[in-house]
């Protein structure tokens, strides 16, 4: 019994064990496009991954918001549209980047007032099931960016 618990504790120590997708990818330009009213809000950031494996953001949660949906937006034929999308891959050593016009995360119903100048915290969540705080900067209705 002795030799099999050995036997097993040296192959556990043999397997590679992979970073979870959110310990591979650091979050920046993290900011929230703040609409008046009760209109929903859009957040924006640019997701790095540092990792070997592509990491696939699923969408995320806040206390702040009620609804938080992945959308991505597109023109064609002067037409706007926006769609509700399951998952945004990071590729490995690549970037993946939420801006206006593109993919973002759609905030509905917040719970409090949001102002410009507030930080919200939005828990990104990966397919893995891992997680990534990041702090989002509400920006007024006329800004380009994070820092416009």
């Amino acid at each position: 019994m002795k030799r099999l618990a050995l036997l097993l504790a040296a192959s556990l120590a043999c397997t590679p064990v992979h970073a979870s997708e959110a310990t591979q990818v650091r979050a920046s330009g993290a900011w929230i496009r703040v609409l008046p009213g009760t209109l929903p809000a859009g957040a924006y950031v640019t997701l790095h991954n540092r990792g070997d494996r592509p990491a696939v953001l699923r969408g995320a949660r806040s206390t702040v918001y009620a609804g938080v949906m992945l959308h991505q937006s597109s023109s064609a034929g002067g037409m706007s549209r926006m769609r509700m999308v399951d998952a945004l891959v990071v590729p490995a050593h690549g970037t993946a980047v939420l801006a206006p016009g593109g993919y973002h995360l759609m905030l509905t119903q917040a719970q409090r007032p949001v102002q410009p100048g507030d930080t919200v915290r939005l828990e990104l969540q990966f397919a893995d099931g891992s997680t990534l705080p990041t702090d989002f900067i509400a920006r007024p209705a006329d800004a380009l960016g994070p820092s416009h």
